[in-house]
């Protein structure tokens, strides 16, 4: 069975105020004195009001569930002992006047040199899934085969709707403000893995970009695993979500593999409908229309329900299709994050809000 593993970044908020805190390397080290965590299972981010937490290399979806909620619990405990709460959304509720320091990595401290008011904005927390490929090579026929997919995925994972207190009219804000970075979105569509590795080259070449960790593509060959790394969701307000994300995805790399190795054909897509197909999904989410694979706008759930076509024999050989088609039935039922974090603010504003992420972060 194909192995995954998932990264999950969140914010850390004052419960009093919903206000982000830095306290990251903090909430890091008390998380580090418990039995709960391993080493490298919590890293700092850049902003010092986040902290990521990524699960070891697993086998099964009950996995990938059960270390995210353990590392959620630990790193809430962890949390709470430093007077502030983890939130699992992908944008703050409200944010400080002032910046956010950065954490003191010399990486860091490079970028925020580069674009400083990028890095003050970065307040941004994504969802990270890692799934083995046997080599680049075959890493790059996935990532050609599955960037029609990923406005889906961003669709469906869409889990920040907010932005200094008001509703900013998108449903992923967070993918708006991620796509200002200069190598970002979608990826485009290489010839072969020389054709992929000859592009990157060139963008360090250029001193565009100071290393390879700054290919913010929305799906990518990763430079510490042999994975393909999907970057384009949300976090997630509930382990479940990001259970039910991370199963379609490996879905879908299992499932572009086996077409490579069949020989059918790439799915065609222009970069420039791709870059506006991804902007209408983190628009609308799943509450419109979205751009099929094919072209064309076509309702939300018909786009759905195309993705769990295309993926179900994948998701039948590997003995998810249960657990994914009962999650995703429940997602479409309830909303996204982004569809629950508006019903309450029109329930009870923003402290509604604040309520529902701190409540729902550590939930399965």
């Amino acid at each position: 069975m194909t192995t995954i593993g998932v990264e999950e970044e969140y914010l850390l908020l004052d419960p009093a105020t919903g206000l982000p805190v830095p306290l990251g390397d903090k909430v890091r080290a008390t998380a580090g004195l418990g039995y709960l965590v391993a080493d490298r299972e919590v890293q700092c981010e850049l902003l010092q009001a986040q902290i990521e937490a990524a699960t070891p290399v697993c086998g099964t979806l009950d996995e990938v569930g059960g270390h995210l909620l353990r590392l959620r619990h630990a790193l809430a405990a962890a949390a709470e002992t430093d007077g502030c709460r983890i939130a699992a959304c992908a944008t703050p509720p409200l944010r400080r006047g002032d910046p956010v320091a950065v954490t003191d990595q010399a990486r860091y401290r490079a970028m925020l040199a580069q674009a400083p008011q990028l890095v003050a904005e970065h307040l941004v927390n994504g969802m990270h899934v890692h799934v083995g490929v046997p080599g680049r090579e075959r890493g790059v026929h996935v990532l050609n085969r599955i960037r029609v997919w990923l406005p889906t995925l961003t669709a469906l994972s869409a889990n920040s709707p907010l932005w200094d207190g008001q509703d900013t009219g998108f449903a992923s804000w967070r993918t708006v403000v991620f796509s200002r970075w200069p190598v970002s979105g979608p990826p485009p569509r290489f010839a072969g893995v020389a054709d992929h590795e000859r592009r990157v080259r060139h963008l360090l070449d250029a001193g565009l970009i100071s290393d390879t960790g700054q290919v913010y593509w929305q799906a990518r060959l990763s430079e510490r695993y042999p994975t393909v790394e999907v970057r384009c969701c949300d976090v997630q307000l509930r382990v479940d979500d990001a259970v039910m994300l991370a199963g379609l995805v490996r879905a879908l790399v299992e499932t572009a593999l086996a077409e490579a190795a069949d020989g059918a054909p790439v799915p065609e897509c222009a970069q420039e409908l791709l870059q506006a197909s991804m902007w209408h999904a983190a628009r609308h989410g799943l509450g419109g229309t979205l751009v099929a694979p094919a072209g064309g706008q076509r309702p939300a759930g018909e786009v759905v329900d195309a993705l769990l076509r295309h993926v179900a024999p994948a998701l039948e050989a590997s003995g998810d299709d249960r657990t994914v088609t009962a999650l995703l039935s429940r997602l479409r039922r309830y909303g996204t994050g982004a569809e629950r974090q508006r019903a309450a603010l029109a329930e009870g504003g923003i402290a509604a809000v604040t309520g529902l992420i701190l409540s729902q972060s550590t939930m399965p």
